[in-house]
């Protein structure tokens, strides 16, 4: 099992940051990179993800180096998380295309065509993909329990509620008032009735 908890620290320390870096760059930046076209654009971002990825793990023993052991509760409460995860992200993916999810509507240099997304799960919360992220990155810190996991864990939620800030706004800038209606009526996170 402590190969098992090993492999899942490693695989977390060394994808989920070069996921948050992605974000970071495009969305602060995205008039920069639509002005560059998708292809530049996906190939600068994956040689970026793959180059942070391979930085951190040569550097992956330096990091992991403590752990805490395991628990059957540890086991109990990332089974709970993880099957949260899968919840919300088989209800997102019922309303996403791949492509979405790769981010590549976001560089598209024509936003007139973008359309709000409103059914289904995404009537009750405006970001549930990254609701179900949290949770899932919560699964994989409870099963490995690193130091390191937890110190990126709170990296994390923070980075997620930047990117949904950034997201937020350029969704405003390419839906106007529908987007701002939107956010009126749906929460971002929790939703209604769940407070």
């Amino acid at each position: 099992m402590d190969t098992a908890r090993y492999i899942v620290a490693v695989l977390v320390w060394i994808g989920l940051p070069p996921a948050i870096v992605h974000w970071l760059i495009i969305h602060p930046f995205v008039g920069f990179w639509r002005k560059r076209g998708k292809a530049v654009t996906l190939a600068v971002v994956a040689g970026l993800f793959i180059g942070v990825g391979v930085a951190l793990y040569l550097i992956r023993d330096l990091v992991l180096v403590r752990e805490f052991g395991t628990h059957w509760s540890l086991w109990v409460a990332a089974a709970g998380a993880y099957v949260m995860s899968m919840g919300i992200e088989i209800q997102c993916r019922k309303h996403l295309k791949f492509k979405t999810l790769a981010g590549v509507p976001e560089l598209e240099a024509d936003q007139s065509g973008r359309k709000l997304l409103d059914q289904g799960i995404y009537g009750r919360v405006r970001h549930p993909r990254y609701v179900g992220v949290t949770f899932g990155v919560l699964a994989m810190v409870l099963f490995a329990n690193y130091l390191a996991l937890w110190i990126l864990w709170p990296v994390t939620i923070v980075s997620l509620y930047v990117i949904v800030l950034l997201e937020e706004r350029e969704l405003i800038a390419s839906l106007g008032r529908v987007y701002e209606e939107y956010r009126e009526r749906v929460p971002m996170f929790v939703p209604k009735g769940s407070r």
